[in-house]
């Protein structure tokens, strides 16, 4: 492997949402995850999550099992797991049952006490205890979910992923492991920062629609056009707005009046009728190399092929499925292309005989089911 965290060894015990998207960030990146899977299948090339991985199918409710688990996760920097507080306790596979020098990743909704920390949840319901849910979508209407890219992945997997490269900074000096709690309930409010700010200053109004970066602003937002595709409109400074209003032909309300609210309603119908007298493409070719900020909403099928996309290689593919390339970049040390995913249990055999197995034990563990 290359890339920064080439170094980097990492177990992770399989699962879904936002624990699987850190380890396959960590991957992009050189590190070696060996996931522990509960039982074999076939390689799946759509699951993007696996790739770069390494995969060990073990029966956890077996002893054998459970013994092979300790011997994988003893030799390992970093451990991630995204199940129920209580569940690896259960296992004996908790953080007081591994070594000090361990960094025990925990993800979780809720976090792993308190009221709700044995309540299930999903990115919506994380996002909307925060308060963020509140202010996404259109006035009159509920809120509108924005994907799980909030809680999911930039609450938690992202902040999992800054808590477990902290804890590995902090072990360099301390020469000890620590447990890495992330919850997404945490990690949300956490992004919060310029929002809170904003509600402290007395500029941000509780309600949807009424703001800056809510949709509000007519030069905040999105606009159809006369193919019914979209485009998206940023222009908050006012020297962006002056070139926005001058190439779209808008009058232009002055540098003060552009964040009169007052205006708002009647300026997003003004804009709202001019960018439906052209097509997506004809607006985003008039804006061409303007500092308006104004870029065209692209389909998962149209990002990949778009030029500036293909310039910086933002994606790839790998068995005719569209994925996106590994990031940040670096300067010195490039991490390489993932491979693709494996069938999962694929490295069993090998993952083991790494450990000392030999081939009769492994051979008696796949008999007894301790292998699956």
């Amino acid at each position: 492997m290359s890339g920064p965290l080439a170094s980097l060894s990492v177990v992770e015990f399989s699962g879904l949402g936002p624990a699987p998207l850190a380890g396959q960030l960590l991957v992009d990146m050189g590190a070696r995850v060996i996931t522990i899977d509960r039982a074999s299948a076939p390689a799946d090339p759509t699951d993007i999550n696996r790739r770069g991985k390494h995969s060990v199918a073990l029966n956890l409710k077996s002893s054998e099992g459970r013994d092979a688990a300790k011997s994988l996760i003893a030799k390992a920097d970093i451990l991630i797991e995204g199940f129920r507080p209580g569940v690896m306790e259960r296992l004996g596979l908790g953080p007081l049952d591994c070594d000090d020098h361990l960094i025990y990743g925990r993800m979780t909704g809720w976090g792993q006490e308190g009221a709700l920390a044995q309540t299930a949840g999903h990115d919506i319901n994380y996002l909307a205890m925060t308060g963020a849910l509140h202010a996404i979508g259109p006035a009159g209407h509920p809120p509108v979910a924005p994907l799980n890219l909030v809680a999911d992945y930039g609450g938690g997997a992202m902040f999992l992923i800054f808590g477990l490269l902290s804890a590995l900074v902090e072990r360099g000096i301390s020469g000890k492991g620590q447990v890495v709690d992330a919850a997404m309930c945490d990690g949300v409010p956490a992004m919060m920062g310029l929002l809170h700010s904003l509600q402290a200053q007395g500029t941000w109004r509780p309600e949807r629609e009424a703001n800056w970066l809510d949709g509000g602003a007519p030069f905040y937002r999105c606009y159809e056009c006369a193919d019914g595709k979209s485009i998206s409109v940023g222009a908050l400074e006012p020297q962006f707005f002056a070139q926005l209003v001058e190439k779209a032909g808008l009058p232009h309300p002055g540098p003060t009046a552009q964040n009169d609210r007052a205006r708002w309603a009647t300026d997003r119908e003004e804009f709202a009728r001019v960018f439906k007298t052209k097509t997506r493409d004809a607006w985003v070719a008039l804006f061409e190399g303007s500092d308006a900020c104004v870029a065209p909403v692209l389909d998962f099928r149209e990002a990949p092929l778009h030029p500036r996309n293909v310039e910086r290689g933002g994606f790839y593919q790998d068995q005719n499925v569209p994925q996106a390339s590994p990031a940040p970049r670096f300067s010195r040390s490039a991490p390489s292309r993932p491979t693709s995913p494996k069938p999962i249990g694929a490295d069993t055999e090998a993952i083991l005989s790494d450990l000392g197995y030999d081939a009769a034990e492994i051979a008696r563990m796949r008999a007894t089911g301790a292998l699956t």
